[in-house]
């Protein structure tokens, strides 16, 4: 089913590496060029603006963006027992991996009087998006409202389009779970928007009758590529996350590996989306052979076959064959796959040598689904080879370390020779000027 690559007996660069793997072809640049006029119409009329994108995207125009507090109540009421349940163990342990995360202070004592503070602190506002187009993801609600909550954020709004779906009270509002997730985690600032028209909304603020959406100071959370598109192009007004493009799973495995394990796990994150990424690398070219009689089995049979069946036939998605388990290293650390499985011999060990990647799932009893859902760890990852220099979202990603410097004048007048000379180097003598003012009497003019 899947395209093979074939790279044993060869030595390939890194360099080939990106540029022989399998990858989704997604043009945000192109895609600016449609989000460009939604954000300045949002600029210029608001919530009316979001409201018409909701019509001609969503199919529903919200009478109010702002969803009421008694609506999410509502929903979380008539939630299903299960589905509650489950969310509330997610949201425990996310809270248990995410709190140790958390940063302290630290003061280091440079010399005597002279003191580096490095201050944590929380940005004032975020807005978190939590997509609603093909599925529903109140996982996603708990993956952007846990960490921002014990980083300490003040202000939290989060943004899921309207579904023209709903009806009675919910006619114009967001996916009734994603509506009781944000009640169950004590989220009462919700918003019936989606797309580029919900990023520019968050970034620009705006009214809406007695409702007032203040600017945010950062956006996160996964979208499509108008979502994307419409944070490159606000990145600077505002502070997001990454730039998500579709999903994506590596499964590096050998002969080890159980085959149906392996199709299953592709699968599921072929399911995401028709140009969602599934690349399988292994030095077994029988379990190659068993994993594609096992997916020609399995696609035919799950709920999203042709979806499913267009992500793994896509130029996205294949089987790297390589020499052993070393290549086959270098073949995911070029990749740098949002989500890798390492399903081999001594796989902690291997995992262990894994440079790139978004998160890591170790041994044939940690599929991509269980992080998705109640590991404990963040679902929204970094996409399209980011892995290689982003991180996925986490505590870390609400906070600003602010560096605070308390010297003595005796601590000053000890270094103050070193300043004027680097400064002398660069030529900025006021630089030097602003020292020896302080440390030598007579330097006043």
């Amino acid at each position: 089913m899947m395209d093979r690559l074939d790279l044993r007996g060869r030595s390939v660069t890194p360099r080939e590496l990106r540029n022989v793997m399998p990858r989704a072809t997604v043009d945000v640049e192109a895609a600016l060029g449609v989000v460009r006029p939604i954000v300045e119409d949002v600029r210029r009329r608001g919530a009316e603006a979001v409201k018409d994108y909701g019509d001609r995207f969503d199919g529903v125009r919200p009478e109010r963006l702002r969803v009421p507090v008694d609506v999410m109540a509502g929903a979380l009421d008539r939630l299903d027992p299960d589905v509650r349940a489950a969310l509330e163990e997610a949201i425990r342990r996310a809270r248990l991996v995410h709190t140790d995360q958390s940063r302290a202070d630290t003061t280091t004592h440079v010399v005597d009087g002279g003191t580096v503070t490095e201050r944590w602190v929380p940005v004032d506002r975020v807005g978190l998006y939590v997509p609603g187009g093909r599925a529903v993801y109140p996982s996603s609600v708990v993956m952007n409202v846990v960490p921002a909550q014990i980083a300490g954020v003040g202000s939290l709004a989060v943004a899921s389009p309207p579904q023209k779906e709903n009806t009675g009270e919910l006619t114009g509002y967001p996916h009734p779970t994603i509506l009781a997730a944000c009640a169950l985690l004590g989220v009462d600032e919700v918003y019936a928007m989606g797309g580029a028209q919900a990023v520019a909304g968050f970034a620009l603020g705006f009214e809406d009758g007695e409702d007032t959406c203040d600017p945010v100071t950062m956006v996160t959370g996964p979208g499509n590529i108008w979502v994307t598109a419409a944070k490159r192009l606000l990145k600077g007004v505002i502070g997001i996350d990454a730039e998500a493009g579709p999903t994506e799973i590596a499964i590096l495995a050998d002969d080890s590996a159980d085959p149906e394990h392996v199709a299953a796990d592709l699968i599921s994150q072929a399911e995401h989306d028709p140009l969602a990424a599934a690349v399988l690398v292994t030095d077994s070219e029988d379990l190659a052979d068993a994993v594609d009689r096992a997916l020609a089995a399995r696609v035919v049979a799950t709920k999203h076959s042709a979806r499913i069946t267009e992500a793994l036939d896509g130029p996205q998605s294949g089987t790297v064959l390589v020499d052993d388990i070393d290549q086959g290293l270098d073949v995911v650390n070029a990749y740098a796959a949002e989500h890798l499985e390492i399903q081999t011999h001594d796989a902690a060990d291997v995992a262990a040598r894994v440079r790139n990647a978004g998160a890591v799932f170790v041994g044939p009893w940690a599929p991509v689904s269980l992080g998705d859902y109640a590991a404990g760890s963040n679902h929204v990852l970094p996409t399209a080879g980011t892995a290689r220099h982003s991180s996925g979202l986490s505590v870390q990603s609400f906070l600003r370390g602010i560096h605070v410097v308390t010297y003595s004048q005796e601590a000053l007048a000890s270094v103050a020779h070193h300043v004027v000379a680097l400064a002398g180097s660069e030529d900025l003598p006021a630089h030097g000027d602003a020292v020896t003012v302080r440390v030598i009497r007579d330097a006043r003019p």
